[in-house]
């Protein structure tokens, strides 16, 4: 039997793959607007094109890497947009949305209280992502939840 790890250290099975316009722009972007650690970054040889990097928020790993026709890859902006969303827990929403939308995100849903126990908002990143950023601030029973969101959809409170 081999010594190497299946998934190796500060990795985790499921790990969110980005596609971006500009990889280096999103890193940037990322650290300043989410606190991300640049993990490490990947050149295509004797270029500035990043073929793949990781980086980690709050731990939480996310590959990227720069788009390539030749390689079949488009960012969302390219696509005109992404069906996935990315979903942050973080110790203060209202504090990491600020920096978000400071760092050049724009506001989709400002943070509200949820049905389901968290506070949350969202954000759309200049990369093309989407991102709800939330606090869980209750444990709801799983009645709880039914009742807030038949109050939700019918217009109640």
């Amino acid at each position: 039997m081999s010594d190497i790890k299946a998934i190796p250290d500060g990795a985790t099975a499921v790990t969110p793959y980005l596609i971006v316009d500009d990889a280096a722009a999103a890193i940037e972007f990322y650290k300043e607007a989410f606190g991300a650690k640049e993990r490490f970054r990947m050149n295509v040889p004797d270029t500035d094109i990043i073929m793949h990097a990781e980086i980690a928020i709050d731990g939480a790993g996310i590959m990227l890497g720069q788009s390539n026709p030749d390689w079949g890859s488009q960012s969302p902006t390219e696509l005109g947009g992404s069906p996935v969303s990315i979903h942050l827990y973080v110790e203060d929403v209202d504090a990491r949305m600020a920096q978000a939308i400071a760092a050049g995100a724009s506001e989709d849903m400002p943070v509200t209280e949820m049905f389901w126990g968290d506070r949350m908002g969202k954000v759309a990143d200049p990369h093309g992502y989407k991102w709800s950023i939330a606090t869980h601030v209750a444990d709801k029973t799983p009645e709880e939840m039914d009742a807030g969101m038949r109050a939700m959809m019918s217009g109640g409170s």
